[in-house]
């Protein structure tokens, strides 16, 4: 495998913008590409769970890759998110990633699958499958993923040396993000947090490469990570304090919180979501309006954003 920079900092989740009839809408996630990329990350990532990724089918998945990919044209890295529910169907995603020009694809461990032998041969076809390119190991927890233990990622790591990264969103993720990095092997380049950014103040502490929250604090978080680079252990803190209202909803709210935020600034059309879930209702929604205007002055004004 030809050795690229090892990636770190912040890779935010895309969302996939819908119009009001259900269908994806392709201007929109252009802005928030750009929108990204005016927030200053290191990089960015589609699709993934915030993409509602299940709720898309196949083709949808590789035409809309192509629109990040465009959009993008080689300013930062992406990290392709290539899981689906079938073998072949990931095998096919992974190489047609690969060919057009993914930094890393995230791979998420089947649940099916608890064992380690059982993972190291799904992990070495989609390895193969896209030859020349980095696997990004997603140890998700039930009943989405596997969940597995850090002696068994470390298991897979050794046997697939394809995979040089992981985004460990198990719980407790700092304590597992600490064994991997103390006893994985020199193939690993780095571990990355996810899971919202809930727990990035932890994860930072024990040597994280990087985040992969969702979209919609992403000026937040560029900065959190800038201070993290500097060594300003209390301006990060400071930073997460002042997220957390919003985080707390995210939690809860999932998609209808991103999008409600990125409609709410005018970076998306329309909020219609395809994955099942709570909805904010009006006082949620007078609420997260409460918790922007607290953080306001670390977010983009409006006339900087596309």
């Amino acid at each position: 495998m030809a050795e690229r920079p090892s990636l770190t900092g912040v890779f935010p989740v895309l969302p996939t913008p819908f119009d009001a009839q259900g269908r994806p809408d392709a201007a929109s996630l252009r802005r928030l590409v750009e929108y990204l990329l005016r927030c200053g990350v290191d990089g960015m990532t589609y699709p993934g769970v915030a993409s509602e990724v299940g709720q898309l089918a196949p083709d949808e998945r590789q035409s809309l890759l192509d629109v990040v990919l465009a959009e993008v044209a080689g300013r930062v890295p992406v990290i392709a998110g290539v899981s689906s529910g079938e073998t072949a169907t990931t095998v096919r995603l992974a190489a047609e990633a690969s060919a057009r020009g993914a930094a890393a694809l995230m791979v998420a461990v089947p649940p099916d699958r608890k064992g380690a032998a059982g993972q190291i041969a799904y992990f070495s076809e989609v390895a193969r499958a896209a030859e020349g390119t980095a696997l990004m190991l997603q140890n998700v927890p039930p009943p989405v993923g596997a969940g597995l233990d850090p002696e068994v990622v470390l298991e897979v790591l050794a046997a697939v040396p394809s995979i040089r990264y992981v985004k460990e969103e198990t719980l407790p993720s700092g304590q597992r993000l600490s064994v991997l990095r103390e006893k994985a092997p020199a193939s690993l380049l780095g571990v990355f947090g996810g899971a919202g950014g809930r727990y990035i103040t932890d994860e930072l502490r024990r040597g994280a490469a990087g985040t992969m929250p969702a979209i919609e604090l992403a000026e937040v978080h560029t900065a959190l990570f800038k201070a993290h680079r500097a060594g300003d252990a209390d301006r990060v803190r400071a930073l997460f304090t002042r997220m957390l209202p919003v985080l707390n909803v995210q939690a809860v709210f999932r998609w209808s919180l991103t999008k409600y935020v990125l409609k709410k600034r005018g970076l998306i059309a329309d909020t219609r979501q395809r994955m099942s879930g709570p909805l904010l209702d009006a006082q949620d929604m007078a609420d997260v309006d409460a918790f922007l205007a607290d953080i306001a002055d670390l977010l983009l004004p409006q006339d900087r954003l596309p």
